[in-house]
């Protein structure tokens, strides 16, 4: 019998991430010697900017994590513009433990596939200049390296990104010390999915904190593991913005509720929950979906939040496109095999046409409302000659 597809409502509704969506058990192989494994491959940036990442472990003492019941802690990475990235490790797209987990899933079927490197070069010195900091919530099991593609471009034009992996939430989390821990699937209730939203959120907020603490010279990582040189002063604080792909968007328009620094967001095709879908933002917020989500006429929790939208606000879509057509899945979908791709949710649109209209949309919003340079190419309109594949829905 094939694999099930998830449903719309399911996919839609639980804000499903890749790594759920391929949780189904398939021939189970023995690993492939590392010689003889596939490669995958990730396109690079396309910004002037050579890009550098450090990854951090931040615990927070105050906050008691709800399914470990110790404090909470969160895996973190940094990306940013970089002065030279030669002769410099580039950070793998999963580490070892966490990607043998997620092969786990998998049962077996990509075990003879090697995960991507990214174009981030581990704790490469960081190039001068103050920097608009956005941060990036990735969707339900899923991590926060799945969208690497649109996060190296964004520093490659000259913001910092900080990605978030929600441990419990995410798929897998690998920390410092070798421990992995997987997700906990939730009951699928509102209640339950606005309870993770709000430690989403909430992880957040002590994100940019640690942030502030990184701007200012200090070290918020958890074993004080060497920083970038050159990464103090760069982070512009009063820029701060925020997206998130499913899951990840609905506690991207959350945290900018719940925290006045952040002042512009992204939901990338995610239901919305908590608060701020009755009380919506007074705050530029951009809403995408596909076609097969349709959000302002199928998903019940963006037509009270688009109401209730007081700044700029435009929902555009992608056309041809499934739900990880905003993740690096498309471009993994076409390198993996038959019975894989067709669990991958990505779209019948071509991999590097969404790339490409990914990454510039998303980067012609922040430039707008972040570093107020006009949308010259129309994109936020979806009137775009070079992008036709973003559509104007609704704003």
């Amino acid at each position: 019998m094939p694999p099930v597809r998830p449903t719309r409502r399911s996919l839609i509704a639980g804000g499903l991430g890749a790594a759920a969506a391929l949780a189904v058990p398939l021939s189970v192989s023995a690993p492939a010697a590392a010689a003889d494994l596939v490669p995958i491959r990730l396109a690079g940036p396309t910004g002037p900017l050579p890009v550098g990442a450090v990854e951090l472990h931040l615990v927070d003492p105050s906050r008691t994590d709800p399914w470990s019941g110790q404090p909470r802690e969160v895996m973190v990475t940094v990306t940013y513009p970089a002065v030279d990235v030669h002769d410099r490790r580039m950070l793998p797209w999963l580490p070892a433990g966490a990607e043998r987990a997620l092969k786990a899933r998998f049962g077996g079927a990509v075990d003879g596939y090697a995960l991507p490197q990214t174009h981030s070069a581990d704790r490469a010195p960081a190039r001068p200049g103050r920097r608009p900091v956005l941060l990036h919530s990735p969707g339900y099991r899923s991590d926060r390296t799945f969208n690497t593609l649109l996060i190296e471009e964004l520093a490659s034009w000259g913001y910092v990104v900080a990605a978030v992996d929600h441990p419990y939430d995410s798929s897998e989390v690998e920390f410092p010390d070798g421990r992995v821990v997987v997700n906990r699937p939730d009951d699928a209730s509102d209640e339950a999915r606005t309870a993770a939203v709000l430690v989403r959120a909430a992880d957040l907020r002590f994100v940019l904190d640690a942030l502030a603490v990184l701007d200012r010279g200090g070290n918020p990582d958890a074993e004080r593991r060497p920083l970038p040189r050159g990464l103090r002063g760069t982070l512009d604080l009063t820029r701060v913005g925020a997206f998130g792909h499913s899951r990840g968007g609905a506690a991207s328009a959350l945290v900018m509720y719940l925290d006045e620094r952040v002042r512009a967001g992204i939901d990338l095709d995610g239901a919305l929950y908590g608060p701020v879908v009755e009380h919506g933002l007074d705050l530029p917020f951009l809403l995408m979906d596909t076609a097969i989500h349709d959000g302002l006429n199928q998903d019940g929790s963006w037509p009270p939040f688009w109401r209730h939208l007081r700044d700029w606000h435009r929902c555009l879509r992608l056309a041809d496109a499934d739900h990880n057509s905003f993740t690096d899945i498309v471009a993994v979908a076409p390198q993996v095999p038959e019975p894989v791709r067709q669990q991958l949710q990505a779209g019948t649109i071509p991999a590097d046409r969404a790339v490409a209209a990914v990454r510039a949309t998303v980067r012609a919003f922040f430039d707008l409302q972040l570093c107020g340079r006009p949308d010259t190419g129309h994109l936020l309109r979806g009137a775009s000659q070079r992008y036709p594949e973003i559509l104007y829905i609704a704003g």
